[in-house]
Formats: structure tokens, C-alpha cells, sequence
């Protein structure tokens, strides 16, 4: 069998960094991408904060330059859900749904995917007017009334960005206050298609072929609402995508793994980074410092692993 010095899992900002270290370093490496989940980065319209880029750049095109950074060092890159991780003597076990890899290393930067709200109408309206990517689907909602659930940086990001296309957009949030940056607030306040709904926590999704409406319950008073509308985005934060790590390395309760400020994990050999691990502020900035360091500490366990002669 093929054996890597290190097997990078996930294809976001800390993920190709880690390629772009790993490649540097000459190590025999392999990439795992999977289009079924796909990372948040790729999900964001526009990036105002990332260093180099003073005009902003699209979430999409500044992945497909890192891809293209990644492809100079010959890394090797493969589609694949990973389903487990299993030690073997000195190696590690990859698995994904079709084909096991061995290496000696794993860098593990799978990121996070959008949490539910786990109301009735959710999932049966997914797809029909239930969302949790503007940049995906607001263009199916032109001159029609949305809702977005949450109040940190994604939903206010996502509100203004669905002004764009809808003709009103209610933000709901279930205080009286938004979490979300200062700048992304003013923004949000200033712009009079938004309308903030506050104290209101949401209660179920209703429709027919499509959504038609949201209920919500305020919890300042003792009341319910019905509010008519066309689509429903949610942005109530993230879980990460860790079940292949579950039992394998120590997960904080919520499943955030945890590692040390070299991306060490419990296990020797397993280094994660970027969205996965317990703490981060999940800024593509830090995740790519986390892949930089993970690959760093990959290629140091590796050359103590196979030794001078390797």
C-alpha cells in the first residue's frame, strides 16, 4: 500500500495551508476534499478582513488561489468523505468510503457545518425555502420576504447580502442585542430593507409546496406570531465535523477537538486545525496560522518517526 508521510483531511484555508507547508517540506502528501460538505469559506460572498486583499475578495476565488498555490508542490489531491481513523503499528489508518490510505501523520482541518434549529418544517422544507447559505440560494428569492434566524456575524453578514436580491429581510434574534461585530451592526441597522425582530424565538416553519410562514414565540411577553414570508435562512453558529475523530482523540463535550498551541493532539500523529479545534475564533486567518502549525509539527513527528535513514 501507498504510504504518506502525512494525509491532510479538509480542503479550506488551514487544510491547503497545510498542504502548501507539507509540500515545502517535501513530504509525501495527500489532500482529502469532499464537495458534500463544503467548507464555509467557499459559502462567503465577500472577505473584507483577509491581509493582501484591501478590496475584499470572494470566498470561492481566494480558495481556488490557495488550490492553485497547493498544485505547485505536487500534492496530491482526492475527493473523499473520511469515515474513521485507525492506529496500525507506527501508521495510521484513513478511511473513507471507498478506499483506506496509510501514513504516518494526520492533519486534520475538516472545519464545521451549519447547526439546525431542529423545528418542525425544518427539514421537511429544506431545499423549499429553508436555506443555511445565502450566497447559495438567495438569488431563488428576487423581490420576496425572507427571514434569518440568529444574531452573530454570519446571520448579519447573510442579511445584508440577501438585500440584494429580496425585498425585505426580518432578522430574528432571540434577545434584544446582536452579537455580531460593530461594523457588521451599523451596516445591517442602516440598511431599510432589513427588519429586526427581537426577543422572538422560532417555533415552527409552515407551507404548503414551499414555506409561507414562520411562527415564533416572543419571550419578552407571552405571545405567538405568524409571520408570511418565502424563505427561511438560518445562521445559529456551527458544529464541527469531527465523527471521525469521535473515539479516536479527546473532544471537548460540545465535539470540538483539542489540541495544544503545536496542533498536537491526544493522539501522537494526529494534529488538527482551523475550525475543528476547541477555542478557535474560526477566522480563516487563524485556521490558516493552525494549518501552517500543524504541518510544521507533522513534519517534525514524521522525521522522528522514520529516522535519518528514512
Amino acid at each position: 500500500m501507498n504510504i504518506y508521510d502525512s494525509v491532510i483531511i479538509g480542503g479550506g484555508p488551514a487544510g491547503l495551508t497545510a498542504g502548501i507547508y507539507c509540500g515545502r517540506a517535501m513530504m509525501k502528501t495527500l489532500l482529502l476534499e469532499t464537495y458534500s460538505v463544503p467548507n464555509q469559506v467557499v459559502l462567503t460572498d465577500e472577505i473584507e478582513n483577509y491581509p493582501g486583499f484591501p478590496e475584499g475578495i470572494n470566498g470561492f476565488d481566494l480558495i481556488e488561489k490557495m488550490k492553485n498555490q497547493v498544485k505547485k508542490f505536487n500534492i496530491e489531491i482526492s475527493e473523499g468523505l473520511v469515515t474513521g481513523l485507525k492506529k496500525n503499528g507506527k501508521l495510521w489508518q484513513v478511511k473513507t468510503e471507498n478506499s483506506t490510505y496509510e501514513t504516518y501523520s494526520v492533519i486534520a482541518g475538516a472545519g464545521a457545518k451549519a447547526r439546525e434549529l431542529g423545528i418542525p418544517g425544518e427539514k421537511e422544507f429544506r431545499g423549499k425555502g429553508v436555506s443555511y447559505c445565502a450566497v447559495c440560494d438567495g438569488a431563488f428569492f428576487r423581490n420576496k420576504s425572507v427571514a434569518v434566524i440568529g444574531g452573530g456575524d454570519t446571520a448579519v453578514q447573510e442579511a445584508i447580502y440577501l438585500t440584494r436580491y429580496a425585498s425585505r429581510v426580518f432578522l430574528l434574534h432571540r434577545r434584544d442585542t446582536l452579537r455580531a461585530q460593530k461594523i457588521l451592526q451599523a451596516q445591517a441597522f442602516a440598511n431599510k430593507k432589513i427588519e429586526f425582530i427581537w426577543n422572538a424565538v422560532p417555533e415552527k416553519i409552515t407551507g404548503s409546496q414551499t414555506v409561507t410562514a414562520l411562527v415564533y414565540n416572543k419571550t419578552d411577553r407571552p405571545e405567538t406570531m405568524n409571520l408570511a414570508l418565502d424563505g427561511v435562512f438560518i445562521f445559529i453558529g456551527f458544529s464541527p465535523n469531527t465523527a471521525f475523530l469521535s473515539g479516536v482523540i479527546s473532544c471537548d463535550q460540545d465535539g470540538w477537538a483539542i489540541a495544544d498551541q503545536r496542533m498536537q493532539t491526544s493522539e501522537a500523529g494526529i494534529f488538527i486545525c482551523g475550525d475543528v479545534r476547541a477555542g478557535s475564533y474560526r477566522q480563516i486567518i487563524i485556521a490558516c496560522g493552525d494549518g501552517a502549525a500543524a504541518s510544521l509539527s507533522a513534519e517534525h513527528y514524521v522525521s522522528k518517526i522514520k529516522g535519518p535513514a528514512a
